[in-house]
């Protein structure tokens, strides 16, 4: 009942005021776009729509997702901030994903795409977190990076090493994304780095509504 409370939930705060002509009822758009979120592959999601009688191609449900600009909340105030940088394949391009986690309930607070790894973008992750979130007197969890150090002692932050522990949630959050963006090509395949970090902020959205 919590999950279909939440997925019930997710439906109502997605924003169709971008649809001008769609002959796609609005109820459905709004299932097509968090079906899709929450873990269907577009082909998948165009199959369910098809058995309520619409037709659409895989390219409008991405572009219904895209065009949405869902957003997660802001104004959290955790105790715990994991956070932590990882690889993702972008076409034939690598870019560093940063993500920052409440650890106590497993929702994602921050992600940022990135095409390199510097203490420059390190620290502006973190001035963008602390833009959205309550997170001045929190612990921060990371596992040695440096730029993520040196970030954390610029901004004045408290934080300490662990490699496991509270750091998992992360680390699940990560390997979720890599699962979602290779089996699923189609988010990924041919898309631009600002196409794709879109793509991560409605993710953000999801997991948070599903978690």
């Amino acid at each position: 009942m919590a999950e279909t409370t939440r997925l019930s939930g997710g439906i109502d705060q997605i924003d169709l005021d971008f649809v001008e002509r769609e002959a796609t009822p609005r109820l459905l758009m709004k299932l097509g776009i968090q079906l899709h979120l929450a873990g269907l592959s577009l082909s998948n999601t165009v199959f369910i729509l098809e058995i309520f009688g619409v037709q659409r191609a895989r390219s409008t449900v991405h572009n219904w997702v895209h065009k949405a600009d869902l957003q997660p909340e802001e104004g959290c105030s955790p105790d715990h901030v994991a956070v932590d940088e990882t690889v993702i394949q972008l076409n034939d391009e690598q870019y560093w994903l940063y993500a920052a986690v409440d650890p106590d309930t497993n929702e994602l607070l921050h992600t940022k795409l990135e095409p390199t790894r510097t203490n420059v973008i390190a620290y502006g992750f973190f001035a963008e977190l602390r833009e959205k979130h309550d997170v001045d007197d929190a612990v921060f969890l990371v596992d040695g990076a440096t730029p993520l150090n040196a970030a954390c002692s610029r901004h004045g932050l408290d934080f300490r090493y662990e490699r496991h522990g509270n750091r998992n949630s992360v680390e699940r959050v990560f390997r979720e994304i890599k699962r979602r963006t290779s089996l699923f090509s189609n988010c990924f395949s041919n898309a631009h780095a600002d196409t794709a970090d879109d793509w991560l902020k409605s993710f953000l959205f999801a997991w948070n509504q599903l978690i």
